[in-house]
């Protein structure tokens, strides 16, 4: 009698306290092409990640931040320039085809656009069916159809026959993303890495993803990278906040803390750009400085040349992580005890009123998750 299918169900908490996914040092440069050229562009340095069964850590920043490829970088879906990547404690760094299908059980990612990174041509069967077939054996029968039954279940697309058959054009945003996340389940992994997944959906339907993915924490103790740009869903739906600006990230901690009272310059002004209407009034002083460039980047701390509190340490010595609260991290040297270190201060007080931080950070991106409303 063969086996029944595997379908994913809740988890028990880890005992130990072993990162089921952790990157030390991760570095990535990408040559830039051209004659003789032997620039490279600086995306990611020196990054340090941590992700534990059970709970989220959201990657913060602007556009070009290095996001994205950091989330490339952990699912191994193209080599780091430096560093090391472990899950359970454990190199696995891949080598051959046989042990990146391995590492794929273990750690899966979803993409940004669900139409993109689901075939056109396919129906939602066919597309769970390989999933499955992967990575639980060639099942057939009975046996299939439970187990593609039991992964739209998990991602709430019920009754299961009625999207199992269709085409990703014949679905919604949500529903796209919902069965680009049930392909995800097909391997049972212990790591999710999520680059955007609701930035591509309609406002109104986002909730309802973030509330699904919470749900998949809780009940599977998995293990979750929540990549965005907006802010407020971090604070929402993640335990940690991780802020990235130009590569490095200059800013971690627990995700209330860091997005309501934010340490790091940068951090203050990507909390605090949002547009107020009762600014209107206030007389801009001014904001000057734009992104860096990542081929040839500033020397010292990135954000320097934009920081308003900069001094001459800023530009010759790049900041380490230094402790600015119970298990909050910001790279600025103003926290150091250097006598050469900045004063730094209110960037309100600095930069004037919202729209001249705006001009400093880039447009700002409306909360796509109510302040108010609860993920529950």
């Amino acid at each position: 009698m063969s086996n029944p299918p595997h379908v994913p169900g809740p988890r028990s908490a880890p005992a130990s306290d072993v990162p089921a996914l952790q990157a030390v040092g991760l570095r990535k440069h990408f040559p830039v092409r051209g004659v003789r050229s032997h620039d490279v562009v600086h995306a990611v340095e020196d990054v340090d990640l941590e992700l534990h069964r059970g709970r989220v850590v959201a990657l913060v920043g602007e556009s070009g931040s290095g996001k994205s490829t950091i989330a490339r970088l952990l699912a191994q879906l193209m080599p780091a320039t430096a560093g090391q990547v472990l899950v359970d404690g454990q190199d696995a760094t891949v080598h051959g085809r046989r042990a990146f299908r391995a590492y794929t059980r273990r750690v899966q990612m979803i993409f940004q656009d669900p139409f993109a990174s689901l075939n056109p041509i396919h129906t939602v069967r066919y597309t769970l069916t390989r999933a499955v077939r992967i990575h639980q054996g060639r099942l057939r029968g009975e046996q299939l159809e439970a187990a593609l039954t039991g992964l739209l279940e998990r991602v709430q697309l019920v009754p299961a026959a009625q999207y199992v058959d269709k085409f990703p054009h014949e679905l919604s945003g949500g529903q796209r993303q919902r069965v680009a996340i049930a392909r995800t389940l097909a391997a049972d992994p212990d790591v999710l890495l999520a680059d955007e997944p609701i930035s591509m959906l309609d406002v109104s339907i986002r909730l309802g993803i973030l509330n699904l993915l919470r749900d998949l924490r809780d009940r599977l103790q998995i293990a979750i990278l929540y990549i965005t740009h907006d802010i407020a869903s971090a604070r929402y739906f993640a335990d940690r906040v991780m802020v990235m600006y130009a590569g490095r990230v200059v800013e971690t901690g627990d995700a209330e803390s860091v997005t309501q009272e934010p340490a790091h310059p940068y951090t203050q002004l990507l909390v605090r750009s949002a547009p107020d209407p009762d600014d209107l009034a206030a007389r801009a002083h001014g904001a000057h400085g734009e992104a860096p460039s990542l081929v040839h980047p500033p020397s010292g701390c990135r954000f320097h040349p934009r920081c308003p509190f900069a001094v001459d340490l800023c530009s010759a010595e790049v900041p380490p992580l230094l402790e600015v609260g119970a298990e909050r991290q910001a790279a600025c040297w103003g926290y150091s005890d250097r006598p050469d270190a900045p004063v730094l201060g209110s960037v309100l007080d600095a930069y004037g009123d919202r729209s001249a931080l705006a001009a400093a950070t880039g447009p700002a991106r409306p909360s796509t998750v109510p302040v108010e409303e609860d993920l529950s």
